[in-house]
């Protein structure tokens, strides 16, 4: 059966815009985000700078190419949970299924520093954070039939995606993950240990 022309177009499209995010990622990573133009990218991907904002709005965005895509497995995570799954379960798996891939990824570490060290970069990482995040919080508060500023609701979104940022530093990140999912299902418990507390 021949395939319908619009889903080749679909695929098609598809691999252009991974053929370019691709080539400037390895750009940036090797020459540094600054010393790289539109010019450079398209001309590495083979394809013209109009193709290229065609698929992205600029440069920080060829960086977070996932961005767009990220919201819409937020937002299916709440609405297409399986029956009697809560909400911080079903984001538990969620976290554990898309971020350990990434985070155990071999060019994890350079992708990071590559971040960090641009500040460009860093303002729309946070920009793309607050956006998840009140993607979110709208989601479960749609689910609970409650308004779009539910303070319980919105106190979840952040905590859940500040999970990857307390766990990426960890020995063992999946373990990480249920600990910190552990909490906020069960409210925190001093840790345990040989002292008691200190008393002021």
């Amino acid at each position: 059966m021949t395939e319908p022309p619009a889903g080749r177009r679909e695929r098609k499209k598809a691999a252009t815009r991974r053929a370019i995010s691709d080539s400037a990622l390895e750009l940036f990573l090797e020459r540094g985000y600054d010393h790289v133009s539109i010019r450079d990218i398209a001309e590495a991907a083979d394809v013209s700078t109009t193709t290229v904002f065609k698929h992205f709005t600029g440069k920080e965005a060829l960086v977070f190419d996932q961005e767009d895509s990220n919201d819409a497995q937020l937002i299916a995570a709440v609405r297409e949970r399986p029956a009697g799954q809560s909400v911080p379960d079903a984001l538990r798996r969620h976290v554990l299924d898309s971020w350990l891939p990434i985070a155990e990824h071999p060019q994890r570490e350079e992708f990071n520093h590559l971040v960090d060290s641009t500040p460009a970069l860093r303002a729309y990482a946070e920009r793309m954070w607050a956006r998840h995040t009140g993607t979110l919080s709208a989601a479960i508060a749609d689910d609970f039939g409650v308004d779009h500023d539910n303070l319980a609701c919105a106190t979840l979104a952040r905590f859940v995606l500040e999970v990857p940022v307390l766990a990426q530093g960890q020995k063992d990140r999946r373990a990480a993950v249920e600990e910190v999912f552990g909490i906020l299902a069960n409210g925190w418990q001093p840790p345990s240990g040989s002292g008691a507390p200190r008393s002021k």
